[in-house]
């Protein structure tokens, strides 16, 4: 049997090999302090001194404290992909890890696809807790549909920002990483109305909303409990999706680059 043969993974072994990559990458983040604190902290601290302060105001039929829930579970899940895969993939390709990984019989899509994978866990984890928060005090009242699309957005959005994580990780340096991201992700989250409603910004502000991704992902979230904006969801899922396989596909050309000058 040639050395090629015994490297390669039989095809009963794959769906394993993705189950245990996506299990202990999991895991890593979790033991991991300083992300999975402060990715999960920052969206639930900042919801309880906002969310619930404003659980018993209203603008006109949009509850504050609901509006305000759907924000910040885009401004968690968004962090918790841009870290996740920004931060982790490009310290894994400074410190040689990926080589490593590359050189053994694991799939280099295993090891993307876990990334991604915990990504989206972090994602559904924050939701939740926001939503049991602001059900159990903020006087949010959520239908089982109303979660279950939640849930499905936050699936999507994940997945979206990961690939901007993923170009983030292949050109920025692994000590740079955590303060480029912040550079993008927190103004963006503002201009976006994550923490603010887009209608209490200056008007010029206003206009910068709808360039941005975030801000598309917000409005499908919103437009969940019949809060978002007057333009259409297919508008919105037209921006998300364009985004992501922009994202994708210079994150190839990058990668392919980098390969040929190896």
């Amino acid at each position: 049997m040639s050395t090629a043969a015994i490297l390669q993974p039989s095809k009963t072994n794959v769906p394993r090999i993705f189950r245990k990559e996506s299990r202990y990458e999991f895991v890593k983040l979790t033991r991991t302090r300083s992300f999975s604190l402060a990715t999960i902290g920052f969206p639930v601290m900042f919801y309880i001194i906002f969310g619930l302060a404003n659980r018993h105001a209203f603008d006109g039929n949009v509850h504050m404290a609901k509006y305000m829930l759907a924000g910040y579970a885009c401004f968690g899940l968004i962090g918790a992909a841009l870290f996740g895969i920004g931060v982790g993939l490009s310290s894994d390709l400074a410190a040689g890890w990926l080589e490593l990984k590359r050189a053994s019989p694991m799939p280099v899509s295993a090891y993307l696809f876990a990334k991604c994978s915990s990504a989206v866990a972090f994602g559904i984890i924050i939701v939740s807790i926001l939503t049991i928060i602001g059900t159990s005090f903020g006087d949010v009242h959520l239908s089982p549909a109303e979660l279950a699309k939640m849930l499905g957005i936050t699936i999507v959005g994940s997945i979206s920002f990961a690939s901007m994580g993923l170009l983030i990780a292949l050109l920025v340096p692994a000590n740079a990483a955590p303060g480029i991201i912040n550079l993008i992700y927190l103004p963006m989250s503002f201009l976006s109305g994550l923490w603010v409603p887009i209608k209490f910004m200056p008007h010029w502000l206003q206009g910068i909303a709808p360039l941005l991704p975030t801000y598309h992902l917000s409005q499908l979230m919103l437009g969940i409990f019949h809060y978002g904006d007057t333009m259409s969801l297919i508008t919105h899922w037209n921006a998300l999706i364009g985004f992501t396989l922009v994202m994708l596909g210079i994150s190839r050309i990058i990668f392919h680059r980098k390969e040929q000058n190896a």
